[in-house]
């Protein structure tokens, strides 16, 4: 019993100091709030994992990797198109608005491409360039100006013939439709006659609108025409210059390529411009002179027309020898008629197979189904220009393109790392030293080498041959 009370006394003792300890702690906390996190605003520092019999969570994906591969490369693909789309809608936009400029200088390049190699022959013969521009131009004006004379001369002079043979026509086609099997009676002729003449008569105001326009489009052909000399002039004169300013306007890193492209697109163009006029020519005196040796009035005018329609590609042929197979039936009858079909057939047929191919040849390699599709767009975009027009820029563009990818090709081969370690030509044997033979010795001439391939002049000039 006696130490009883020193035990508990002592243990009065530790809980006493156990108390001014949590004391100080306590004060401590206070004075710090930092130190230790509070229940209610902070975020302890670290979090206990979770028992081991809690079910396993996978930890969500990054979005970016939850998209596969193939939707992330048609979305890349596709904000990227839709930019390249909305830049061409606002170039033809812009191009529509000035129509007029742009078909003058489109019809400028092809003239100047058909009459630049004539320039180029009258420099090498020593003319200075100014008169051999001159001199080209005013021919090629002097003999298309002819031309559109001649056409003109020869519709007026043959127009009083030609509505002759119509109306004989028609009465012709009125004596068969009486006695045909269809029992067609001359009150019914007569009605369709009046009702013609009605219509004809209600729509005056239409047809002089229409009278209107027409003379608007020509006073606007002829402002395209003078546009278009201009241009031809200049080009022949400054096109090495007016090329030269362009490239500045393409970026540094794209100008190299550009500077090989432009000059193999050009002579794609002159090549399918000279191909063109050789082709259209032979149409036109071969079946011009069907049509004269067939009695079909307007033979020459008809020809010349052949000759014109012959820059729509495939198109072109089709309506040309479609109107003179009308002419042909209307003036001369369906025998005649037969016979011209005859004649615009064989010679198309030796055109597609034989000319285009012999006088075109490489220079021009567009597939039939680019020609037709891009005629069809030129055509529903912007009319006959359009579809003049729309071939020879889509032979331009395949040409400056696989240019442009064959440069980008070699570029990357140059900038590719050399391989490492020892190549084959490395482990080539070397060949023995030549032997020099001095002047007044015998001669030891070394074994013949093989010649070496020709360098080209330019990138890519051996791949074009």
């Amino acid at each position: 019993m006696s130490k009883t009370p020193g035990w508990l006394g002592g243990l009065g003792t530790r809980l006493t100091h156990m108390g001014e300890r949590l004391e100080e702690r306590r004060a401590e906390a206070a004075a710090d709030p930092h130190a230790h996190p509070s229940h209610e605003h902070d975020v302890p520092d670290h979090i206990p994992p979770p028992p081991d019999y809690a079910p396993a969570v996978a930890a969500r994906p990054d979005p970016v990797d939850a998209v596969p591969w193939g939707m992330r490369v048609a979305a890349e693909a596709g904000w990227r198109l839709l930019v390249l789309a909305g830049t061409i809608w606002v170039l033809g936009q812009i191009i529509s608005q000035v129509q007029l400029v742009a078909f003058a200088f489109m019809g400028a390049l092809l003239v100047t491409a058909l009459l630049q190699p004539t320039v180029a022959r009258l420099k090498r013969l020593g003319l200075p360039r100014g008169l051999a521009t001159a001199l080209t131009a005013i021919l090629g004006f002097v003999i298309m100006g002819l031309i559109g004379w001649f056409v003109v001369w020869q519709i007026m002079d043959n127009a009083q013939d030609l509505t002759e043979k119509v109306q004989q026509g028609i009465q012709d086609l009125r004596a068969w439709l009486l006695n045909s099997p269809f029992h067609v009676t001359e009150q019914q002729i007569n009605d369709i006659s009046k009702n013609l003449s009605d219509t004809i008569g209600t729509n005056v105001q239409e047809i002089t609108s229409a009278g209107l326009q027409g003379v608007t489009v020509l006073v606007e052909m002829m402002t395209g025409m003078l546009l278009a000399m201009f241009s031809t002039l200049f080009l022949l004169y400054d096109g090495k210059k007016v090329w030269q300013w362009t490239l500045k306007l393409v970026p540094v890193n794209a100008r190299p390529g550009m500077a090989g492209a432009g000059p193999r697109a050009w002579r794609t163009l002159t090549a399918y411009v000279r191909g063109t006029v050789i082709v259209a020519m032979i149409d036109a005196i071969f079946i011009g002179l069907g049509l004269y040796f067939l009695g079909v009035p307007m033979a020459v005018p008809l020809a010349v027309l052949i000759f014109l329609f012959a820059f729509i590609p495939l198109v072109g042929a089709v309506i040309s020898g479609a109107l003179a197979v009308v002419v042909a039936i209307v003036a001369n009858g369906p025998f005649i008629a037969l016979m011209v079909l005859i004649v615009v057939l064989a010679v198309q047929q030796i055109e597609g197979h034989i000319l285009q191919p012999f006088i075109l040849g490489r220079a021009v390699r567009v597939h039939p189904l680019a020609v037709v599709l891009s005629v069809a767009a030129g055509g529903l975009v912007a009319g006959i220009g359009g579809a003049v027009v729309a071939v020879p820029l889509v032979a331009v563009l395949n040409t400056a393109i696989g240019y442009l990818r064959a440069h980008a090709k070699e570029n990357a081969l140059k900038a590719a790392p050399k391989p490492h370690g020892a190549t084959a030509v490395d482990l080539a044997p070397t060949p023995p030293p030549v032997q020099v033979a001095v002047e007044g010795s015998p001669s030891n001439p070394p074994p013949a080498q093989p010649p070496l391939p020709p360098v080209p002049d330019e990138p890519g000039e051996a791949g074009r041959e």
